[in-house]
């Protein structure tokens, strides 16, 4: 959830919150307030009636009253003379129907009988009164509110605008370009810091980028020289009719020490390189083509391993860098071939999103996540532990997705390519 998003949120449940309790408690109040008023008024009447009957002796008529209902009962004793208020419903005959109302019920006594006497005063209009007042103050505190929340939104959007310009500049941020990163301009103090530490951070990371890179460029450069010497020298050496077996046995383990290295050097010199984004260039390529190319460039080990291939290609083009999918293909090629047995099989699948290796070995199933990781290797392996992380590493950044599965016995890595993020 975005910052902004979640800040409206709280703001908009107090807001509301605060309303309802405010409003439910204004409406108490007034509701008390309005029954105060009906309470005099019951009791002015009720000192009327009881003023009447000392004066006259008799009751006052029940139908001499236009706001209020007087009903007479006799009673042989009231058991509490207190003057009762309480809230009732009742049916009005003058307005034909029932409605709340609020009533006086005492005792009065004449000629020596006892009399309970009730006074009701509707209540409907003092309610419509207290719908009215609360309406008339409620809605422009609503409205106001609403004011308040739109200014407020429409201020941080404002407030935050630098924010999301430096978001912007960090994401175009490219460790490969020279240009530097872009500041941006604002009045607002922590943003101003915000900006300063990003542009130092992004100088110091292209500095040690640059000094990284030469390094490995150099160290790989220079491991290239000796490492071409040495292989050189050992070839010249095994060749040479002088040795006897065991040196012969020693200097070719040699030979295959030296060519490992080499590859192990390659391979991470690849890795650096792809980790750092340089291979940027794409192009159209004809997937079909290139694994045909690919199967008569490694058919003569096809061959020297009786190894049964078969293929399910159909045309599909994809928008990639072409070394880098080059790479992808010897790979998986390279990784179905090595890792299989004499006489085993390999299917090729192509479709237009997707293509799937699937290769029989004498190894069971894998762990599916620890088989991308550098270095990660069986005891019986010779390869150098980077074949599938260079794999994996050139699907993330084409944005292709590389899965691993283990099914009848056939190893699968599947890789679906993302051309909608890989268009020209």
């Amino acid at each position: 959830m975005k910052l902004f998003t979640s800040y409206n949120r709280i703001l908009s449940v107090i807001t509301l919150t605060g309303l309802l309790v405010i409003g439910f408690l204004f409406y108490q109040m007034l509701g008390q307030y309005i029954n105060k008023q009906i309470d005099d008024h019951l009791y002015e009447e009720l000192l009327e009636v009881q003023d009447f009957a000392h004066v006259k002796n008799i009751l006052p008529s029940p139908d001499g009253y236009d706001d209020v209902i007087v009903d007479y009962k006799k009673i042989h004793k009231l058991p509490d003379k207190r003057k009762i208020f309480a809230d009732t419903n009742f049916y009005n005959p003058k307005k034909r129907h029932h409605e709340t109302a609020r009533y006086q019920k005492t005792e009065l006594v004449l000629n020596g009988q006892s009399y309970e006497i009730m006074i009701i005063a509707s209540k409907s209009e003092r309610q419509e009164e207290i719908k009215s007042i609360i309406l008339i103050i409620l809605l422009p505190v609503v409205v106001l509110i609403l004011i308040l929340w739109l200014v407020n939104r429409f201020l941080i959007k404002r407030m935050w605008l630098p924010f999301r310009q430096l978001l912007a500049n960090i994401k175009a941020f490219n460790i490969n370009q020279e240009r530097v990163f872009e500041p941006i301009q604002t009045n607002i103090e922590e943003f101003k810091e915000l900006n300063k530490a990003v542009l130092n951070v992004s100088l110091k990371v292209k500095s040690d980028y640059k000094e990284i890179k030469l390094f490995t460029e150099n160290a790989s450069h220079e491991m290239m020289t000796p490492l071409a010497v040495i292989n050189s020298k050992l070839d010249t050496m095994l060749q040479s009719n002088t040795l006897g077996k065991e040196e012969s046995e020693i200097l070719d383990d040699l030979y295959k020490a030296t060519s490992k290295l080499t590859k192990l050097n390659q391979s991470l010199l690849l890795l650096v390189k792809i980790d750092n984004n340089q291979l940027q260039d794409k192009e159209e390529i004809d997937l079909k083509t290139l694994i045909n190319e690919k199967l008569n460039y490694f058919l003569e080990l096809i061959q020297k391993r009786s190894l049964i291939v078969k293929t399910e290609l159909v045309s599909s083009a994809i928008y990639a860098n072409y070394y880098l999918t080059e790479i992808l293909i010897n790979n998986l090629f390279s990784n179905a071939i090595r890792h299989n047995y004499d006489g085993g099989s390999i299917l090729i699948t192509l479709t237009e999103d997707s293509l799937a290796f699937s290769n029989t070995s004498t190894q069971g199933a894998l762990h599916p996540v620890k088989i991308f990781e550098r270095f990660y290797k069986d005891n019986a392996s010779e390869g150098t532990g980077l074949g599938l992380a260079i794999l994996k590493q050139v699907c993330l950044r084409q944005n292709y997705k590389l899965t691993y599965r283990y099914h009848q016995e056939y190893h699968q890595f599947t890789i679906i390519f993302n051309k909608t993020k890989n268009k020209p």
